[in-house]
């Protein structure tokens, strides 16, 4: 069998900002053929921002599509800004978009923290989305945040939670999304860029299977962390601002979506009872949990899925 891959590079036909009219400015881009099947691209973290390479998830001639970097990250202003920033103000966001382009009902594309986002829109808008393509499924529970941050994921990466650690005093160490919190918003710029660093480079260093130099340099970047880091924790100490169990409580409202689920196998961050639950949950979805592949989309076997089934909706 031959792995699908990205689509050839493509630049956008159209790109600006959208006033949310509380303080924030989000960039957009959009791509493809104008008119054509429309889609919209969640990106992870939260506070990860999109990539060009996300452009290429997506037949060109098939496809309009909306990319944009979710409030206080990437070219969206102000940077790394917490105010009126929470998974609702997204979902409002993600409406406002799909009104400016005027499409009745979209292709919803998103992992990992976009697989959330995704499914957190889905469920409140149920009719806007004509399919639904998530990967590396998180739905933000307490049990999925204690194993990525407190205890679970540090004893498969031992080396890299050791760095993870580095920046918290011992005695904080029990609560340990409580203690980086506090200098992620504390007023002491070194440690606020170095508790950053610290939080976005453990993410970086275990989302793929193998390492890969290429996925994770971008983590280490100071700007780049300080809104993924600062983001990334201000959400999660929140818990999504949902109730405990919220996304598969409410599944049943996916139950008329045609949608396909993509997970690794060996997916550290988000681990795979999760995309399994959603999986019976949401029967009508299609489910591919990928051997030999971790949290990443760039993953071939992954990619591999996310390509099919944006090209199948598209009735490829």
């Amino acid at each position: 069998m031959t792995f699908r891959t990205l689509y050839p590079e493509i630049t956008p036909f159209d790109s600006g900002t959208l006033d949310t009219g509380d303080g924030h400015s989000i960039y957009w881009e959009r791509v493809g053929t104008k008119g054509a099947k429309p889609a919209v691209f969640l990106h992870g973290g939260p506070g990860g921002a999109f990539s060009p390479s996300h452009r290429r998830l997506f037949d060109p001639a098939l496809y309009d599509v909306i990319l944009f970097d979710q409030r206080g990250c990437g070219k969206s202003t102000p940077h790394a800004s917490l105010d009126n920033n929470t998974t609702w103000h997204l979902v409002s966001d993600i409406e406002k978009l799909r009104e400016m382009i005027g499409a009745e009902k979209w292709l919803v594309f998103g992992g990992s923290w976009g697989s959330t986002l995704a499914l957190a829109y889905a469920e409140t808008h149920p009719t806007r989305v004509s399919e639904l393509v998530v990967r590396g499924i998180y739905t933000l529970t307490k049990a999925e945040l204690d194993w990525y941050y407190q205890f679970g994921v540090s004893e498969m990466f031992p080396d890299k939670w050791e760095t993870f650690l580095a920046p918290i005093p011992e005695d904080e160490r029990h609560e340990m999304m409580a203690a980086y919190r506090k200098r992620l918003v504390g007023d002491d710029k070194q440690a606020q860029i170095e508790a950053a660093r610290a939080w976005s480079q453990w993410e970086g260093q275990t989302i793929t299977l193998l390492p890969e130099p290429e996925t994770s340099a971008k983590f280490g970047e100071d700007e780049f962390a300080l809104a993924f880091a600062r983001i990334e924790n201000h959400y999660f100490v929140h818990a999504g601002w949902m109730d405990e169990g919220q996304l598969l409580r409410d599944a049943h409202k996916l139950q008329d979506i045609d949608g396909v689920i993509v997970h690794g196998r060996y997916d550290m961050p988000c681990p795979a009872k999760y995309a399994w639950a959603l999986h019976k949950a949401w029967p009508r979805a299609e489910f591919h949990l990928i051997e030999g592949a971790g949290h990443a989309y760039s993953e071939p076997g992954i990619l591999d899925q996310l390509i099919r089934a944006t090209d199948r909706f598209a009735g490829k």
